[in-house]
């Protein structure tokens, strides 16, 4: 008679076990996870790459879940420090990395905000003849969009 009671309890634990592991969703750090920058991948926060922040959350590809976008400060050597905006999508285990798009090197960020359908980014920069030593001062709105899980450049 135990024999039968001990497979019950076997049953029962694995089936917790499964239920345990397979459907308590887990919180991805996006801060910290892995995106792709101009043909090379980097970690962020364990190296060059740094979440800098002006985030923004929004179902930004129409799936019921809440997305963010937010900017990325790299500094891969050299004087430059290139901005991205990047894309972490909603999953049912939080917010996972996607992509990320170049901005520019020594802009200024200013804002970002997601009105109609578009995620928008606000930054200062030089103009198109003007040194990378000239201070910033012209104002740049950058548009983008999700397509097929993808952030890309919106069309104006």
């Amino acid at each position: 008679m135990k024999k039968p009671l001990y497979i019950l309890v076997f049953i029962i634990v694995l089936v917790v076990l499964y239920v345990f592991i397979h459907h308590i969703p887990t919180q991805a750090d996006y801060k910290t996870g892995t995106y792709l920058l101009v043909e090379r991948q980097v970690t962020l926060g364990a190296g060059e790459a740094t979440y800098f922040g002006n985030e923004v959350r929004g179902d930004f590809d129409k799936d019921g879940r809440e997305d963010a976008a937010f900017v990325i400060q790299d500094q891969p050597g050299g004087s430059g420090t290139f901005y991205y905006i990047a894309l972490a999508l909603g999953t049912d285990s939080g917010l996972v990395p996607a992509n990320a798009l170049l901005l520019g090197d020594r802009i200024a960020p200013q804002t970002t905000e997601f009105k109609d359908g578009k995620i928008i980014v606000n930054y200062m920069d030089r103009k198109p003849t003007e040194p990378m030593s000239a201070p910033v001062s012209v104002g740049v709105t950058a548009n983008f969009e999700v397509r097929d899980g993808k952030l890309v450049a919106a069309e104006k």
